[in-house]
Order: C-alpha cells, then sequence, then structure tokens
C-alpha cells in the first residue's frame, strides 16, 4: 500500500475530512486530496505534520512498518525498551514471548 492509501485510511479511521486534516496541518482539503490521490508528495516536514495529527507514526505513512500504532503510551514503551541494555532487552523479551505464547494457546483452546 502507498503513501496516499495509508493516509486516506488513516484519516477516515479518524473520522477527518480532507478538509479538516488540510485545517490541523496547515493546508487545503484540495492538497490533501492530491496526496491521497499521490498526484504529489508532502515535504518530510508535511509528511511529520500529517503522522502527528492522524496519530500514526511517519514510518507506518512511508510503508516502512504495517503496524498502524495508535496508542501513543505503546510507542513510549517501545522507546524505553530501545534504550534498555542488551541483557535486560533480552530477559524482557523471553517473559514478552512467553506471555504470547501462553495467550495463543489460550486462544486455541477457547474456540
Amino acid at each position: 500500500m502507498d503513501f496516499g492509501n495509508r493516509m486516506m485510511q488513516a484519516r477516515k479511521g479518524k473520522g477527518l475530512s480532507r478538509e479538516e486534516l488540510g485545517n490541523t496541518i496547515g493546508t487545503s482539503g484540495a492538497i490533501i486530496g492530491r496526496y491521497e490521490r499521490n498526484d504529489m508528495k508532502p515535504s518530510i516536514e508535511i509528511a511529520a505534520k500529517i503522522a502527528l495529527a492522524l496519530d500514526v507514526s511517519l514510518d507506518y505513512l512511508v510503508g516502512n512498518a504495517s503496524l498502524e500504532v495508535k496508542d501513543k503510551s505503546m510507542i513510549e514503551r517501545l522507546e524505553r525498551i530501545a534504550r534498555m541494555p542488551g541483557n535486560k532487552k533480552d530477559e524482557l523479551f523471553n517473559v514478552i514471548d512467553a506471555y504470547l505464547r501462553d495467550f495463543k494457546t489460550s486462544q486455541a483452546y477457547s474456540h
């Protein structure tokens, strides 16, 4: 999926019109439409404003991330984890992996 489609889906997911998004980032609804149709590409500064207004990462909009993270506390947690020393990250990931495995198992048996 390309920038324009990701942007449009995120905008619609927030329930914003093109005009509302345009007003939020300081441009027009017509320009937002051109971005969504991929008729033109925004500057990095404008793309960052769009991502902020839509509560998605810039990586998501440009296709470098497949996950549309809307929970800012999750992003903050990931940033804190990224700053942890390697051995502490490994310990945390082992706990997370065990929890995810147990959750998946419980889901398989609940159906």
